[in-house]
C-alpha cells in the first residue's frame, strides 16, 4: 500500500510489488488474475481497515457524537497534513486515477466512500438525537456533503503542499453543523 500511495496504481509495475512484498510472480497469480485483481484487493482491504477505525472514531470513542464527529475530522486534518504515506487516503490517491480505467475498482472505492458516508451520516443521526447537532434536517445529505468537502479538500492539500485547504474544510464543517467557530 505504501508504494501505491506514493506512485498511484498506474505508475507501479508489477514487478516493484513483487519485489516490495518479497513474493514470486507464480505466488501473485496464484492469489490474483490480474494487477487489476490485485488492486480490487488493496482497495477492499483499505476500506475494511479503515471502517474499523471509523468504528472507533465515531462509535466506541468516549463523547458526545458531536466529539467524536470532529475528532474524526481532526484526526483526518493531522494525517493528510503529515509527512509520508502512512494514513494517507487512498480514495484521494486512486479515485479518480483507476475510476475510468477498472469498473471493478471503481465499484468498490464506491461502496467503500458509501459505506464511510453512512456512518459518517449514523453518528450525526446520534447527534440530532441527543442534541449536541442541531438545525441538520437531513443526516445523509449532510454525512454526503462533509464528506466530499474532506476529498476534496484532501485532493487541494496535495496540490498545493499547503493545509489552508484541510483548515478550510474544517471551518466549513463546523458551519455545515451549526457548531461555533473554533477559537
Amino acid at each position: 500500500m505504501p508504494i501505491i500511495l506514493g506512485k498511484g496504481f498506474s505508475a507501479v509495475g508489477l514487478n516493484e510489488i513483487l519485489a516490495t512484498a518479497g513474493v514470486p510472480k507464480g505466488s501473485f497469480y496464484h492469489y490474483f488474475g490480474s494487477k487489476e485483481a490485485f488492486g480490487e484487493a488493496l482497495l477492499t482491504c483499505y476500506f475494511t481497515e479503515y471502517e474499523a477505525r471509523l468504528e472507533e472514531q465515531l462509535v466506541q470513542r468516549a463523547g458526545s457524537p458531536v466529539e467524536r464527529l470532529m475528532g474524526y475530522f481532526e484526526e483526518w486534518r493531522v494525517m493528510q497534513c503529515a509527512d509520508g504515506p502512512d494514513g494517507k487516503c487512498l480514495a484521494v490517491k486512486l479515485g479518480a486515477e483507476v475510476s475510468d480505467l477498472s469498473e471493478a475498482m471503481r465499484a468498490v472505492l464506491r461502496r467503500g466512500t458509501e459505506e464511510i458516508i453512512r456512518r459518517i451520516a449514523v453518528c450525526i443521526d446520534e447527534g440530532r438525537a441527543d442534541g449536541s447537532l442541531t438545525g441538520i434536517s437531513d443526516a445523509s445529505c449532510t454525512a454526503a456533503t462533509l464528506y466530499e468537502l474532506w476529498l476534496g479538500a484532501t485532493l487541494m492539500e496535495k496540490i498545493r503542499r499547503d493545509r489552508r485547504p484541510l483548515d478550510a474544510a474544517m471551518a466549513t464543517t463546523r458551519q455545515l453543523l451549526n457548531l461555533p467557530r473554533a477559537v
